[in-house]
């Protein structure tokens, strides 16, 4: 069905696709690529193991680099797909800093276009009985945290010019900054520099429309995709945005990087799904982390509680971090005149809510 969709005229075959794959009732995924039973199309990709050391690996709460499985998609250069390489328990501190920390002030989420800054001030706070308290009905209100779409790090993406400026700008996580340096040495790109990135927050009535992520001024670094909780269906296209696009499923803990032709390509999100083992919860968040961390590891161990939250959100949700360098080595800014740096409309990252209690936007985000 999927082929068939993509030979008809009319539409073009990514948004016919895009179409399919959004539908709640499509059954038939056979189409999707799975990498964790790779087929005709995947091969092996060659990771630089020297560049990054086993304790670095471990630092990161990674495994040891030589123990991932890294593939590539014929006729998709540059595109690297990295089945969970994370260390078991670790995916935990990940979720917890998307949820606890990152969203915290100075950095800028949704909902700060319409509440008040005292009111975004500990989403976490406000949130987290609500959430430990939470039943199955969806009549139940939503807590803040569940309303939350995106947060932006580093260097903050205006959605009004599509642009970033020196202006806006906050220190980024150093642990997040240390994961994605590991990764792009492991792949390649050694001196990778994380300077913006975009936290996306799904449920399972949201997508992400087809775009392409070309506000970089550095496109020859690549874009680095982490995903934790429930699993989502990626469809990546071509240069053009009406060529058709191949569908890969992503589960949690699977790292995708986006390099070289790869790096400017059309891709998007049209749907969310529960994970494949048929559990509340993919068996890879069952672990804590371990006791024998090394001592200067950026992984910090989650306290019962806090994990409760967060299981408890990651049953209906999944959360996306995508990473990327905004300026090559010594590049700067162009100058800007009449802007701020602050505008921030929804109108280019949000999520497409079918049935839902805010406003729908255009799709038209990030991975």
């Amino acid at each position: 069905m999927a082929a068939a969709l993509t030979r008809e005229g009319g539409e073009d075959a990514f948004r016919r696709l895009f179409r399919f794959y959004r539908q709640r009732d499509v059954s038939d995924l056979r189409g999707v690529v799975d990498f964790s039973v790779p087929g005709a199309q995947v091969f092996r990709s060659q990771l630089s193991i020297s560049s990054v050391s086993d304790q670095d690996a471990y630092r990161a709460g990674l495994q040891p680099v030589s123990q991932w499985k890294a593939y590539g998609l014929n006729g998709y250069p540059g595109f690297i797909f990295i089945p969970n390489p994370f260390l078991p328990g670790c995916q935990r501190h990940w979720v917890k800093q998307c949820l606890k920390l990152y969203p915290q002030k100075p950095n800028v989420c949704n909902l700060d276009l319409h509440m008040a800054p005292e009111k975004t001030i500990d989403l976490w706070g406000q949130s987290k009985e609500q959430l430990r308290r939470k039943g199955s009905s969806k009549r139940e209100p939503r807590s803040l945290l569940e309303k939350l779409r995106w947060v932006t790090l580093g260097y903050h993406y205006n959605w009004d010019t599509k642009k970033y400026s020196a202006n806006h700008h906050t220190p980024f996580p150093s642990d997040l900054a240390f994961l994605s340096e590991q990764v792009a040495a492991a792949c390649g790109f050694r001196g990778f520099q994380a300077q913006a990135g975009i936290l996306n927050y799904y449920h399972f009535d949201s997508s992400l429309g087809i775009h392409v992520d070309e506000s970089e001024l550095d496109h020859s670094r690549p874009l680095l995709s982490f995903s934790f909780g429930q699993s989502s269906i990626f469809l990546l296209g071509g240069l053009k945005r009406d060529e058709a696009p191949t569908a890969m499923f992503m589960h949690s803990g699977d790292i995708m990087v986006m390099s070289g032709f790869s790096r400017l390509l059309h891709h998007a999100v049209p749907r969310v799904l529960p994970n494949p083992e048929g559990t509340a919860l993919p068996s890879c968040l069952d672990q804590a982390v371990s006791s024998d961390l090394p001592v200067d590891s950026v992984i910090e161990h989650s306290s019962d509680e806090d994990w409760q939250v967060c299981a408890k959100y990651l049953q209906s949700s999944r959360i996306n971090m995508t990473i990327r360098q905004v300026l090559a080595e010594g590049q700067k800014f162009p100058e800007e005149s009449g802007t701020n740096g602050k505008g921030q409309a929804p109108s280019e990252y949000s999520h497409q809510q079918e049935n839902s209690r805010t406003k729908r936007h255009k799709p038209n985000a990030d991975s």
